[in-house]
Formats: structure tokens, sequence, C-alpha cells
């Protein structure tokens, strides 16, 4: 069982906070790819590979979009090679980094393509020019008077021995879900923590896994808000769950099991939410016109004592998960004291015993 830490804007690139979240007790930590929002994540990783030893590493997530593939599989094969192949290379459809340049997520056939390519280019294989497409606007490279020339993109200083980076797809819509488990080694659905929507994701990857043959590790990516005062807790899960939540709609339509009460509090995330707010962690008012109820929140998010965010975790292992991407530790107000670190204490043993 993997615990990850979610990455943010002010994750930092300190050697000491790498080596302090290594010693709690952390298998990985991921780091934002949101140009406008964050630092960089591969720099970032560099410095936390050097600072470590067992910890891994991944972006939190890139995408196809602001990146060219090619770029991003050797900037995530040379966290790799220095980090002695502790690199997993996580991408979802392009959220903030896009938005903020003024577009929507990538299509899906793009999107499906783009995670094709890398898997060809992470396993050390070549992609002709021509499936390869266009990565802006430079002149081709036929209009270049040479005695000889490239035909097709490839990773030509890989090490032979260095062993592939898996491909971890995030994943919310049945699309998604069905290519990731088709294409990559990884999965972690982003459909929150209730578990009659965890149970659907997982039948979905599942059913696609199977008819394409291939061994997948799932995982999920949750926030979690764990302190001993459930009032406290949930105030700031509250604030926390709305821009995980906003993946169930953000395509304009509820993906997934769903009934009146989760629609009516998606709703208000789809026509509300604030996107100038979406770097800024423990935000308040996220959603324009109103927030969530507690109830949904409770639903979505694991929320409250250490003994409970046990037992939800468990629960959710027991469907077949095998890692926790977990929003939240990291992000907990200063006030809370010890209390913050409560969750890498006393939940991540527990589970990995329970």
């Amino acid at each position: 069982m993997e615990f990850w830490r979610a990455g943010g804007s002010n994750t930092g690139a300190s050697p000491e906070l790498a080596r302090k979240v290594e010693a709690e007790g952390w298998d990985g930590q991921m780091f934002m790819d949101s140009q406008n929002l964050s630092a960089d994540p591969y720099v970032q990783m560099g410095v936390w590979a050097s600072a470590t030893s067992r910890l891994k590493f991944s972006t939190g997530v890139t995408n196809p979009f602001t990146r060219n593939i090619a770029v991003t599989a050797g900037a995530a094969a040379t966290v790799q090679a220095v980090s002695g192949g502790r690199a997993v290379l996580g991408i979802g459809r392009g959220d903030s980094a896009l938005a903020y340049l003024g577009h929507a997520p990538v299509g899906l056939k793009q999107f499906e393509t783009a995670l094709k390519h890398l898997q060809v280019l992470l396993s050390g294989g070549a992609i002709p020019f021509a499936e390869f497409g266009s990565s802006g606007d430079a002149p081709s490279l036929h209009e270049l008077s040479l005695g000889d020339k490239h035909t097709a993109v490839a990773l030509r200083w890989l090490p032979r021995d260095l062993p592939k980076v898996p491909l971890d797809v995030a994943a919310t819509g049945p699309k998604v879900i069905e290519m990731a488990a088709r294409i990559a080694e990884r999965v972690t659905f982003s459909v929150g923590a209730d578990s009659e929507r965890m149970q659907w994701a997982l039948a979905t990857a599942r059913a696609a896994q199977a008819a394409a043959g291939t061994q997948v590790s799932y995982g999920a990516q949750l926030v979690v808000v764990c302190h001993p005062d459930e009032t406290k807790a949930m105030e700031v899960a509250m604030h926390m769950a709305p821009p995980l939540a906003r993946f169930q709609v953000i395509q304009g339509k509820t993906v997934g099991p769903t009934d009146q009460a989760a629609d009516e509090n998606l709703e208000a995330i789809r026509s509300g939410y604030d996107m100038t707010k979406h770097g800024v962690h423990n935000a308040k008012d996220r959603i324009v016109g109103g927030g969530l109820s507690e109830e949904f929140v409770r639903n979505f998010a694991v929320v409250g004592s250490p003994d409970h965010c046990t037992q939800r975790l468990l629960a959710l292992k027991a469907m077949g998960l095998e890692r926790f991407v977990v929003v939240g530790p990291g992000f907990y107000p200063e006030s809370w004291g010890e209390a913050a670190a409560l969750f890498a204490r006393e939940v991540i043993p527990a589970v990995r015993a329970g």
C-alpha cells in the first residue's frame, strides 16, 4: 500500500522538507505542474531526489498541451535516472495549467494519442515524424538543406538499463478510465471517497483492463482532513473539497453514480467555482453563490478522527486500491500544531497493518 502526498503551489524545493516527508513514512510526493500557480515540478523533484533515498516522485499532474510530450518524457526519464528509479509520470487532460492560458482540457482523441506516444518514448522506442504530428508553428525540418536528417522522435540518450518510468493517468470520467486501463501501468481515480462511486470506477477500469489484457495498479486521489475535533476537520474540508470535486462536472455533466443531494452540490461547483482561487490553499468562498453541504463533503472526502479516517481508507483499500494520493497533510492550518501530523503518525501505519 502506497501513500503519496498531493502536490500544491507551495510544495517547495527544500531538502529539509524532503527528508522530513520521507521520515514521516510517506511513499511518494507529487508536484503540481501548473506554470502560473506553481514552481517547476522537475526542478523540485531533482532537489528532493538528491536529498532522499526511498521516496518516489511524480508530476501531479502534467498534461500533453503545455509541454511537448517528448520534452515531458525526457524530463521524467531524467528524474528516473538521477533518483535511481524512483520516478512516476502522472498525467491528465489538463486543468489549471490550461485554464490559466485560456484553454479547456485537451480532447479525448489527442489525450489517448499522447498516452500511447509517451509509452513508446519511455520504453526507448521511436515515433515517425508523420505520426508524431506538429508541436507548434515551426517550419518542417524538410525545408532545411541537409545531407541527412532524423525521421522519428526518440529519447536517443536513454540508458539501456534504466527501468521504464511508469505512466500514471489521473482519471474521472468513464472514457479516460477505460483508455488509461488499456494503456498505462497506473490509474489514479479522482472520483471522491464515496464507496459507490469508487466501485463504479474500479468496475469500469477492470472491464477495460480485462479486454486489453493489461496489468494495472489502481489508486485514488482523496481529500483527507484528519483531526480529533470533527468540527475543526469539517471546517477545513469544506474549503479543500471543491477543487477536487469539480472534476466530476468539469465537462458540464456529472459522471458516475449520483443522487439528488450530490447533484445539487455538484451543480453549485459546476456553475460557480472560482478559478481565481484555485491555487490558494484553504481559500474560503471557492464557490460563487454558495458552498457545499456538510453531508456532501462528509461523503466525498475523508473527514474526522484518526480512527474514522483509518476505517474509511481500509474500506477503500479492501476494494483493491493499492495507492492513496492524499490531499490534506501539508496544507493543514499551522494552528493545528502536533495534530497536523496525526495522519502520518497514526493513520498510515494503521491502514498498512489493517
